[in-house]
Parts: C-alpha cells; structure tokens; sequence
C-alpha cells in the first residue's frame, strides 16, 4: 500500500517551485500519495496531487492566526503515514498534531527566520537581536518534536543528525532550453532579472548603471512588488531612459517565467550586502536557473557566489550596489561575445554535472524511504 503523504503551507503559494513543481512531483512519481493543504480557489486533483484549499487571508494577522489553524483542521482530516510542513507560523499547531497522531512530522525550513529578524528594518534595532535570540530558542525547542528536519542551505543547518540540505537547484531539463546566445534575437543585448522586486534587490541601481552605457540594451524584469513607493520610484526611473528599451512584467508563474531565458543573453542576481543576503546565498536558486539556461551571470561579490562563479568561470561577480561598476560588467560581455558564450556554457555544464534538482531528489526519496521503513 502507498504511503499517503501530507504537505502543509499556508505561506507559499500551491504551485510553489520547491514544494509542488520539485518535491511533490518527485514524490508522486516515486508513488507516494500527495495531498497537499495550500492557498487555492477550489478542491481539485493536478497531476494525481490532491490539493485542498485554504482561503486567501486578508492579512499577515488574519493567514498568522486563523490560516495556521485552518490548515491543522484539515490536516487532522486527512489521517497520513507523513506529515510535511513548510511555515514557521505552524510550528505549535503541528506539535499539537504530532501529539495527538503520533505520526511522521517533517518540518521543511526555507529561510533563515532568526537572520530575516535582524534584517527587518520596520522592527526597532535595539529589539532584533532579542527577538531573533527567542526565536531560536523557540525552535531549537520545537525540532525536538519532529522527526526529521530539512533544510534549503548549510547556513540554516546545525550539527543534528536528523537535518539535512536539500537544495533548491534546478532541473537538469532546464538546461535544455536553447537561448539565443547573443543577439540572435536582437542586436540588443538582452539581459533579465526575475524575482522578487524590492530596495535589496538592486534593480535601482540596475537601471542607474544603464546611464554609463554607450551601447543600447534590452533589459527585462519579471517579478512582483510588495512596496508601491518603491515600484512607482522604479517606473518613474523607466521613463528616463530613452536610449536603452527596459519591459516591466508581473510576477509569472514558474514555468513561463523560465520560457523567457530563451531568448535573453544575461542573468542579473545583484542583492545588497546585508548578513542575511550574504548567509543566504547558498539557498537562492537564481544563480542556478540563469546557468541552466547557458546565461552567462552578473552576481553580487559574495564569498559563496564568488567561489561558485571564479571555480566554473560562468559570470562577473561585482559590487552591487555601484551602477558604474555594473555598467562595466555589462559592457564586457558586449564586447566580449565568445568569452560570454564560454561562460554560459560553463554554467550549463556546471548544472548538468552537479547543481541539479535530479541530484538533490535522490535525498529527498531516500530521506522518505528510511522514514518509512519497518522498525522505524
């Protein structure tokens, strides 16, 4: 009989890469039932993966307080072999699950909570570092309840035996996708960033870098925007730039947005150097995605990147937040076609050979596999 697995979130969206696109998927092949308790408009069934929805909430209050128990209600319900969890806000109501079915609880950490605290600059600085301290205490504490913990990067994990590193990379089919290699689309060079868009993302100084560039460009963003001032300050940026020809898309789903790597030139992954950023390097997929598609990468100068980068020689790793330096690096890879051609092949092979979802997926099956194995 197959094992009926349980997936919880009521933060992520139901067709979340890492989630539904990476590990559902990976564990319906392998012939685990999926039912999966998300944010969705209605009760249906996608490729043999029951969903079960949970109503969009008005607000973070309203998703933190009446989302989380929602979600355990109907967790309850479903009577599964696992349970596996993806939000910190769910935490005591899956301890309360565990408690009460006494069954396999997998808790699934994307971020780094207690390092997000400390970058939070809404919250009093005198308050972040006593709140992150609590908050990991308060975790540390309820990891005891679980029975296995896995992480997105080495920086969320600690010396325990039962957590391990499952990384967000992408798939090995992803570095298929044909591009256009420089300007066979367009005499342009095409460049693009997709995610999320904000002030740590550089895109200002992205734009502010076009202004040094004597060569017109076609620079692409895809992504959504939580801060309307910041947009608007984006939009109004755009309007000032009459040499070079910049698209503004809203955020896509996954698939679509990975359409439009095959016909752009270069990746942008330039975040601020704040610790977080910094720490979190190692889980942001981006990097992997753009060398997937044979993109050669313009990346903030993190230690990891920097390392990951310079050892497959695939990108230029520069200071983010300099638009002149930018600018330059923009610059090389256009007058330099073969080198950035030699890059993005490198990158390709570099994914193909070792930063595959196809090699992560064999840790996720065999972490499920001893879970459920007799005896356990």
């Amino acid at each position: 009989m197959n094992k009926e697995i349980c997936v919880l979130t009521s933060v992520h969206p139901v067709f979340d890469t890492r989630i539904f696109h990476k590990q559902i998927t990976t564990l319906t092949n392998a012939g685990y039932n999926i039912t999966l308790i998300a944010q969705h408009n209605k009760t249906e069934t996608i490729e043999e993966i029951k969903i079960i929805p949970l109503p969009r909430p008005k607000n973070k209050i309203e998703r933190f307080c009446k989302l989380s128990y929602l979600a355990y209600k109907k967790a309850l319900q479903q009577n599964a072999d696992i349970y596996h969890f993806h939000d910190p806000e769910l935490i005591p109501w899956v301890i309360i699950l565990k408690l009460k079915t006494k069954k396999i609880i997998i808790y699934d950490i994307h971020e780094n909570v207690s390092g997000q605290i400390l970058a939070k600059k809404w919250l009093p600085h005198i308050t972040r570092y006593p709140i992150a301290y609590i908050y990991k205490l308060f975790e540390n504490l309820a990891i005891k309840f679980f029975d296995f913990i896995i992480v997105a990067g080495d920086d969320i994990k600690s010396q325990n035996s039962k957590i391990i590193v499952i990384r967000n990379y992408p798939f090995k089919k992803e570095s298929l996708i044909n591009n256009s290699n420089l300007k066979k689309v367009t005499q342009k060079l095409h460049c693009i960033y997709i995610g999320g868009i904000s002030e740590d993302r550089c895109i200002k100084e992205i734009l502010e870098s076009l202004n040094y560039l004597k060569i017109p460009i076609l620079f692409t963003i895809i992504g959504s925007c939580k801060n309307k001032e910041y947009l608007q300050s984006l939009k109004s940026l755009i309007k000032t730039q009459k040499k070079h020809q910049i698209q503004l898309i809203d955020q896509l789903p996954y698939r679509k947005a990975m359409q439009y790597l095959k016909s752009v030139d270069v990746g942008f992954i330039l975040l601020k150097p704040n610790p977080n950023n910094i720490t979190a390097a190692s889980r942001n997929n981006k990097l992997y995605e753009y060398m997937a598609a044979g993109l050669p990468v313009i990346a903030s100068d993190f230690p990891l990147w920097k390392k990951i980068i310079e050892k497959n020689y695939c990108g230029i790793c520069i200071d983010p937040s300099n638009p002149e330096k930018i600018a330059k690096a923009i610059e090389y890879l256009i007058k330099h076609p073969d080198e950035a051609k030699k890059m993005g092949g490198n990158g390709k092979k570099a994914v193909l050979e070792k930063y595959n979802w196809e090699n992560e997926s064999k840790k996720l099956l065999k972490t499920y596999k001893n879970l459920t194995s007799v005896g356990y």
